[in-house]
């Protein structure tokens, strides 16, 4: 009897280690279809983009295809990722710059995370440098200033790190704080901070309901220093937010990233088809739900070369004549 519970006991042993790789459950079967058409969407806070923006994704794909989403906040790209290891979600937001780290294990992760792949790059992310104060004109200026430099273990966090860093300053140098969009709106406005970083897309919610109440600046970046940051890491590029976005006198220069959506790999090729499939064949339509829709493009969903796409975006793509690397 006791031989026979330990071999029992081993071969459920054995089954529960061939399902942990990479945390969760497995939710492909053979024939690329899915036990699970319920997926999780972890975004970001509140008052930015990736909530407003993936809540509407869900829903779009939740009323018109096979495909159940359900956005959920959450503190950002690097915690992002680590949900899609944990299998507590399905899906994410993430920066292209935080999941080229997390792929390759450098930065802001101590190893590889390669559970996921690439769904779509979706739009420009602008680092904004967001202040109250007008004599806050370069970043030098936010040297012994209060600053909330992101959330703790978002890659807002890193980005501020980088521009500090290219105008010669440290963490050492600021009083910093680790907020939210929306906290750092309240405290810009309550006067307990500075200025903020705020890495998103333009209009940013969290800005725009500053700007009804105060009087917003965006702190520009001079050409050196975007060279400069763009030469130290190639994942940067040079943008320009309108003046008209938030009322601002001129234009403001700065830096982007890409934002973009990855999912575990053993979601479904049927439901990241259908993601995609919603996402961009509706995106002329849906650009009075969310203004973002308006600036989806498929070169610039297809453009990731850093981590590879899953099945599913795969075929969309090559459906669509692009050709993007898989796993």
């Amino acid at each position: 009897m006791k031989k026979k519970l330990s071999l029992v006991l081993a071969i459920v042993m054995v089954c529960m280690l061939a399902l942990a790789g990479c945390g969760g459950k497995d939710n492909s079967d053979k024939d690329g279809g899915s036990d699970s058409a319920n997926l999780r969407f972890v975004t970001g806070g509140e008052g930015g983009v990736y909530y407003a923006f993936g809540n509407v994704i869900a829903q779009h794909a939740t009323n018109n295809t096979d495909v159940k989403i359900t956005a959920l906040t959450s503190a950002g790209s690097q915690g992002n990722v680590q949900e899609l290891e944990d299998g507590t979600a399905e899906l994410a937001f993430c920066q292209s710059d935080v999941m080229a780290y997390a792929y390759e294990g450098t930065n802001l992760f101590d190893k590889p995370v390669d559970c996921f792949s690439t769904v779509a790059a979706l739009y420009n992310e602008y680092v904004q440098i967001v202040t109250l104060n007008p004599e806050i004109k370069t970043v030098a200026d936010l040297e012994g200033k209060k600053v909330s430099i992101g959330a703790a273990g978002s890659g807002v966090y890193f980005n501020a790190i980088d521009i500090l860093g290219a105008y010669g300053l440290t963490e050492d140098d600021i009083v910093p704080t680790y907020q939210s969009f929306a906290d750092s709106a309240n405290d810009l406005k309550d006067g307990k901070i500075d200025a903020a970083f705020i890495v998103a897309g333009a209009p940013t919610t969290s800005i725009t309901d500053l700007s009804t109440t105060k009087d917003v600046y965006l702190v520009s970046l001079d050409d050196e220093h975007v060279d400069q940051l763009v030469e130290m890491s190639p994942y940067y590029s040079k943008s320009v937010i309108s003046a008209d976005v938030y009322g601002l006198e001129s234009d403001v220069t700065t830096v982007a990233v890409g934002a973009v959506i990855l999912a575990r790999d053993d979601v479904s090729e049927d439901a990241i088809y259908a993601l995609c499939a919603d996402i961009f064949d509706n995106a002329a339509d849906l650009v009075e739900s969310h203004a973002k829709y308006g600036e989806l493009s498929l070169d610039f969903a297809a453009s990731v070369t850093s981590v590879p796409y899953h099945a599913g975006a795969a075929k969309y793509f090559a459906e669509k004549g692009y050709e993007v690397p898989t796993k």
